[in-house]
């Protein structure tokens, strides 16, 4: 990856939609932030709280999404709108939202990079740390089912590979995807991705409260015999959603990162944890230019 000049958008811009968790009304706002700033949640209905950083330090444990914390604020769901600005190398942006997370959308990244692409890319007048791996790093989960691990690149830039298998019975097919990830790439291969379920979930999401106002028409619900209300934009949609959900949670590590990353039936938490093993090898991480707005 070659040196580059941090960046951020040239004006203001926003969505709004519904949040698949809380079924809550979200309007969202993309603004500028100077160099150095990084990426910050900022919560508008809770009044005089500050950004979140979107950093590694506060993540907080969470199954099947990312969510970030500073006292009693949180941001749920995350990992789109992350996934959008690390996919168009956005560095330094405030993200504010009047609700616990972001609109769902289709549960793809589309929506936000859309809108980020509106607002406009400049460039800054400070260099965007790189993170060159020098030396294997893996994370596995408890059942030993799964992984991430991170290597030395082949060449420069970060190359995700993702091999998604839920086994034979499962109506989602073995699939995988390798990719190269720039701003075209992810533009072209990876933004459209959308989250997905299996129909046998679905119920119990709503027993906790979870998906109030979402149906099969606004993600990938998967029943016995396929794709419910719905259709796959491409044969190996979930892994490609999976990598755009690694791109998303790779960037809590605040810099960009040169390596191939390879994932197996991995998830969020994986992610995060790849992550975290990531700052302890990589000290010198620690103390880098990473302010934030109060």
């Amino acid at each position: 990856m070659q040196d580059r000049a941090q960046c951020t958008i040239r004006h203001a811009a926003a969505t709004s939609g519904i949040g698949f968790l809380t079924g809550a009304d979200v309007s969202l706002r993309f603004l500028p932030a100077p160099a150095n700033h990084g990426i910050a949640f900022q919560r508008t209905d809770c009044a005089g709280s500050a950004p979140v950083p979107a950093l590694i330090e506060y993540a907080v444990p969470r199954r099947r999404r990312t969510a970030i914390a500073s006292g009693s604020v949180v941001v749920e769901m995350t990992e789109h709108v992350m996934a959008a600005l690390a996919g168009l190398r956005i560095d330094n942006c405030l993200v504010q939202l009047d609700a616990p997370e972001p609109p769902g959308h289709d549960g793809s990244s589309k929506e936000f990079v859309d809108v980020l692409l509106s607002a406009g890319i400049v460039e800054q007048d400070e260099p965007r740390k790189v993170l060159v791996i020098d030396s294997p790093l893996c994370a596995r989960g408890e059942d030993g089912g799964s992984d991430v691990a991170v290597r030395t690149a082949a060449h420069p830039g970060l190359t995700i590979t993702y091999q998604l298998d839920y086994g034979l019975e499962s109506p989602i097919q073995r699939q995988s995807c390798s990719v190269e990830v720039t701003p075209e790439t992810f533009v072209n291969e990876l933004a459209f991705a959308r989250t997905f379920v299996l129909e046998t979930e679905v119920q119990a999401l709503r027993e906790e409260g979870y998906g109030s106002r979402t149906t099969a028409k606004d993600l990938l619900v998967f029943g016995a015999n396929g794709v419910i209300d719905n259709q796959l934009r491409v044969s190996n949609e979930c892994a490609r959603h999976k990598v755009l959900d690694c791109i998303g949670d790779l960037a809590l590590i605040g810099c960009d990162i040169q390596g191939h990353v390879t994932a197996y039936r991995s998830g969020h938490s994986l992610n995060r944890e790849i992550v975290s093993r990531l700052t302890l090898a990589y000290p010198h991480l620690h103390g880098t230019s990473r302010r934030h707005a109060a």
